[in-house]
């Protein structure tokens, strides 16, 4: 500090007191002797305040606090390098519910998480060497063990990884790492992964799923037994119609597939349509078009009209070429169509299956030519065009019901009404989990969870 400037001899007028370091302990201050009881106390100038006195020895003190200091950073990194444990127990067990290939890991927390890394290791002997396995950096949470599975590790020559083998032991090992200090892991862990007969995690699917197939196997049974009801399909109802009017007009009726593959249901379900339409149209004596634009579709549509003709009782009214390949691409397949539509003019057109942008350029073609127009998809984009444009249009699944519709064959009834009693089921699930998870009730949400 600095002290009372004062008159000095030399160049400089004005000087201060010099600085000095100050310790606690060394400081004493000089006052006045009191004056003895009942003497007048002597006049003390008012600008003359106590003087603080610092002994020559002030070094010696700042030299103190250094050690002091130092002394106190090497007990707190003592204090902190202390609390650096590995977990006290390591399990390694195969993971349940697997194809195999996967161990599972788990430990407990240590006592000091901040800034603290989990090192997982894994070696084919426990005497090592040990390869990484996985890091898992430290994070708050309810639980109080960490858990990771293990399918793979980095290889021995470090160019990649090797994998988890079945029925083969592998030793795991966690250490922990904070800063630069890690603490190695000396609980060693034994397991070998497994292949598991089942999967347990997914028995409410098997029950499910059993539940359902009862319930259209039993429904099946009672098709056989008695007529089950159907509510009415406009569009199908009117497809004798349709078939008729083609037969008085003595004009064709016109079959159009989407442009999906075979492997698509709704293609199925327009197959299943088709070899009624053929069936129909042979016992009137009428002339069918069907045109695909995939190969497999048209073969496949082939076989169906030609088994519907001979089903009929008229094996030689079919014509091979009936059923051909109007083209492979979407627009020249829309083209090609709608040349058709207005030089032979067909009094019928039938669109079943998956359409895309060449719905509207067909159904606004067709209804122009005054054909009566039948729709089916499962589009919901190309339904609008349709329903416009169209006639009657089947929407999503009664294109799926129609075969069961127009066949009224017990099997298919049965199945029908069995997934219709299904989606009830579902649908009373779904209202009552949404109720009792609003209640925080779990349990009936959790059964019907897939896995």
């Amino acid at each position: 500090m600095t002290g009372k400037l004062h008159r000095a001899s030399g160049s400089d007028p004005l000087r201060p007191f010099p600085r000095r370091v100050l310790h606690p302990r060394s400081l004493w201050l000089r006052y006045p002797a009191a004056p003895p009881r009942g003497l007048p106390s002597p006049a003390t100038p008012r600008e003359s305040p106590p003087r603080i006195i610092s002994p020559p020895q002030s070094h010696r003190c700042q030299g103190s606090c250094g050690w002091l200091l130092a002394a106190i950073c090497l007990l707190l990194a003592a204090t902190w390098a202390g609390a650096l444990e590995a977990p006290a127990a390591v399990d390694a067990f195969d993971t349940p519910d697997d194809a195999g290939g996967s161990i599972t890991v788990r430990w407990p927390r240590v006592a000091e998480e901040e800034e603290v890394v989990y090192q997982v290791s894994v070696a084919l002997t426990p005497e090592g060497p040990f390869y990484p396995v996985a890091e898992v950096k430290a994070a708050p949470g309810a639980d109080s063990h960490y858990q990771i599975q293990a399918s793979e590790y980095t290889a021995p020559d470090s160019t990649g990884t090797a994998p988890i083998e079945n029925d083969k032991a592998y030793y795991f090992h966690v250490d922990v790492w904070r800063g630069g200090g890690v603490a190695e892991g000396q609980v060693l862990a034994q397991a070998r992964a497994e292949e598991n007969l089942f999967n347990w995690s997914k028995l409410n699917n098997f029950i499910l799923g059993s539940a359902f197939s009862f319930i259209i196997l039993g429904c099946i049974a009672l098709a056989r037994r008695r007529d089950l009801y159907i509510r009415r399909i406009a569009g199908l109802e009117a497809l004798d119609q349709a078939l008729g009017r083609a037969t008085e007009m003595g004009k064709p009726v016109l079959f159009i597939h989407g442009l999906q593959t075979m492997d698509n249901v709704s293609t199925i379900a327009a197959v299943n349509i088709l070899g009624r339409v053929a069936r129909r149209t042979a016992a009137y004596d009428t002339a069918l078009r069907v045109a695909n634009n995939d190969p497999v579709v048209m073969a496949v549509s082939q076989e169906v009209v030609k088994e519907a003709y001979l089903e009929a009782g008229r094996p030689d009214a079919y014509n091979p070429d009936s059923v051909y390949l109007a083209a492979t691409e979407q627009f020249a397949y829309a083209a090609a169509l709608e040349g058709l539509m207005v030089r032979e003019r067909p009094a019928a057109h039938i669109l079943m299956g998956y359409f895309y942008g060449e719905a509207l350029l067909l159904a606004e073609t067709g209804s122009t030519t005054g054909a009566i127009q039948i729709a089916g998809t499962d589009s919901y984009t190309q339904l609008p065009f349709f329903v416009t444009t169209c006639d009657y249009t089947l929407m999503g699944e009664e294109l799926y019901a129609a075969s069961a519709y127009l066949a009224r064959e017990p099997r298919l009834l049965g199945s029908l009404k069995g997934q219709d009693f299904g989606k009830a089921v579902l649908i009373a699930v779904l209202v009552g989990g949404a109720l009792l998870a609003t209640c925080g009730v779990q349990a009936l949400t959790l059964a019907f969870t897939a896995h």
